[in-house]
């Protein structure tokens, strides 16, 4: 199942105490790299916002403010080692991450760098269409448990809870 866009859209309403990545990676708390479109910058909030609920940190790339005005050789190598240096690394699906020519070279670049295990797909579903499906035999997906929480499934077909399982 794929989380609704209108649902991530309605949750990144809903204001969410941050704390910095640091101090999450301290706590022993999830921290995840978000590759997403900025197109869909409210769709990633509202991720975030569900996940920082669960106790996880999601970086944002947009949120950090060492970052430069316009994209360059600084923004790349500042991806980079946010997506080394961070426990997960999630791949908003949308029809607009989809066609970006940011998140396809994160994807990859996160595959060569990450452990598969740490490479997770998030499938959004807007208006009947499901995106994300042709990641799914690659990586595992993130998705909600029947008991509302989140976990780490393999293929969409065959998922089950695996360890590191987050549930509110």
């Amino acid at each position: 199942m794929a989380f609704d866009q209108l649902s991530l859209l309605s949750e990144a309403t809903r204001t969410v105490a941050r704390k910095s990545i640091e101090k999450v990676s301290v706590r022993g708390a999830p921290t995840a790299f978000l590759s997403h479109s900025h197109k869909d910058a409210q769709l990633a909030k509202g991720l975030q916002a569900r996940l920082n609920r669960l106790g996880w940190d999601v970086y944002i790339d947009w949120e950090d403010t060492s970052m430069p005005d316009r994209p360059n050789a600084v923004t790349a190598d500042k991806i980079r080692r946010k997506i080394v240096q961070l426990d997960l690394f999630l791949f908003l699906a949308t029809q607009n991450s989809m066609t970006s020519r940011w998140c396809p070279w994160e994807l990859g670049y996160a595959d060569g760098k990450k452990a598969n295990r740490s490479i997770m797909i998030v499938q959004t579903s807007a208006g009947g269409v499901t995106y994300g499906n042709e990641y799914l035999e690659l990586y595992r997906h993130v998705d909600e448990t029947s008991s509302g929480g989140i976990g780490h499934f393999f293929n969409h077909k065959d998922g089950h809870l695996l360890r590191g399982a987050v549930r509110p």
